[in-house]
């Protein structure tokens, strides 16, 4: 057990701020990253998801950055939008400690010229995606002369997407003399090139982690009759939240539309949402007004969840790696979790790793409620005003339970983007909340519109 303040130089309004968010020690890889890091070593680290990597490099890129200037000084590269997203949202909420510290995050489905306008304004830390940071590169719209520390995120899944050489050009634009830190859940030969090419005398980190044997409890079921058995799972193991994975999008398309039909609560994502359609996807099975989700492997890396109970591989995914990945969305944190597979009766060489790592189930005993649903009493209302607007969440909260006379047990989480905020209200109140907006009753001294997701 290590305690943040027993951080080399950490400020106590940082460590304040670590306890406000439920954050008192170290996980294995914060207590070996972090020392190193504002030591200023190089760093290759092996750590699967779930371990605690975003703050085992974000808390010393926050303690470093210096809010005097206006250029950006840390650069964290990620291979999708989704894992830019929430690297933001970890290192904002405890950028707080700071004043005037700027993290902007950089992907596609957001205008060029919008993030363009907003760089022109200075920032501190940036965390992209690969083709939206050589996007600014090309337009001139993007300065990285004055970064002094590269974070790779997930650089194992960025060469497998094919990124190598564009990590490469980007780091060109940078100064010569920076610190580099590599993040990857597996160490293949791929990403030792891509460490000799990068890297100055690397310190090497590897932590263990237990959640696949210990946390995670694996099964697969040999089926012919997939929803079906899918059924059964359900309403035999009634979980609260529930992550299934297909392999294409017109799969997800089709397994949700079978679950709607049958009146459960279902949200899809995949890779051909807009990037408002995707955040608001994981918002509402992350708020739980969405209860189950079905998606394709975008949604297997970079989605951090609390609380998701089970995830069901309703198509196999191609190899373990992916396994590994989508069944690492439950067990999160210190929760336990349940991975269920659903295979053919034929032996699959591509599969048998699931076969050896799980347990077989029998499908003939399961006894589940025949009719059980997924379904969900809570609503996420969407406001058409968010961070942009200053407003927060004690503002929301408070025109609700004071204004309005909303019991706080009928509101759930709030999220807050830029231009949006989303509650989670429960259904008794959704109509009453609406009615009071559309009257006039404001937010901040502001008039707002709301809608139901």
């Amino acid at each position: 057990m290590h305690p943040f303040h027993t951080l080399p130089s950490i400020p106590v309004s940082l460590t304040e701020r670590l306890k406000y968010l439920g954050l008192h020690t170290m996980t294995s890889v914060q207590a070996e990253s972090i020392p190193a890091i504002l030591a200023g070593k190089d760093l290759i680290v092996q750590s699967k998801t779930g371990s605690g990597k975003t703050l085992a490099f974000g808390i010393p890129l926050l303690m470093e950055a210096d809010t005097s200037s206006h250029l950006p000084q840390a650069l964290v590269i990620t291979p999708t939008r989704e894992l830019a997203d929430q690297v933001a949202a970890a290192l904002r909420e405890v950028a707080t400690f700071k004043s005037n510290l700027k993290i902007i995050a950089l992907y596609g489905g957001t205008p060029l010229r919008v993030q363009a306008d907003s760089l022109g304004k200075g920032a501190h830390i940036l965390i992209g995606t690969p083709g939206r940071l050589l996007d600014h590169l090309s337009k001139e719209t993007l300065n990285l002369s004055n970064i002094t520390q590269i974070v790779l995120d997930e650089a194992d899944r960025m060469l497998d997407m094919g990124f190598y050489d564009d990590i490469v050009k980007i780091i060109n634009h940078t100064p010569k003399k920076h610190q580099t830190l590599l993040f990857s859940a597996t160490f293949s030969p791929k990403i030792e090139q891509l460490a000799t090419k990068l890297l100055h005398a690397p310190q090497i980190i590897k932590i263990q982690t237990e959640h696949e044997a210990q946390k995670i409890a694996e099964t697969y079921y040999e089926t012919n009759e997939k929803f079906r058995t899918l059924k059964l799972l359900i309403g035999s193991y009634r979980p609260d939240s529930l992550l299934i994975f297909a392999n294409t999008k017109s799969d997800v398309t089709a397994l949700a539309q079978k679950l709607q039909a049958q009146h459960h609560s279902v949200i899809t994502l995949h890779g051909d949402l807009d990037q408002t359609e995707r955040s608001e996807a994981v918002i509402m099975f992350a708020n739980g007004s969405r209860r189950s989700m079905v998606a394709t492997d975008v949604a297997s890396r970079g989605l951090d969840i609390k609380g998701v109970d089970m995830v069901i591989n309703y198509d196999l995914p191609f190899d373990e790696e992916v396994y590994t990945h989508r069944i690492g969305r439950t067990g999160r944190a210190d929760a336990a979790g349940t991975a269920i597979s659903l295979t053919g009766s034929h032996i699959n060489p591509k599969t048998t790793y699931i076969r050896d790592r799980a347990t077989e189930g029998n499908s003939k005993i399961l006894r589940g409620e025949k009719d059980y649903l997924m379904q969900s009493e809570w609503d996420t209302l969407c406001l058409g005003s968010g961070k942009r607007d200053k407003l927060r969440k004690g503002d929301i909260l408070g025109t609700l339970c004071k204004e309005i006379g909303i019991d706080t047990k009928e509101v759930g989480k709030i999220d807050l983007t830029q231009n949006r905020s989303y509650i989670a209200l429960h259904h008794h109140a959704t109509d009453r909340v609406q009615k009071a907006l559309k009257n006039g009753v404001k937010i901040k001294k502001r008039k707002v519109k709301g809608w139901v997701l």
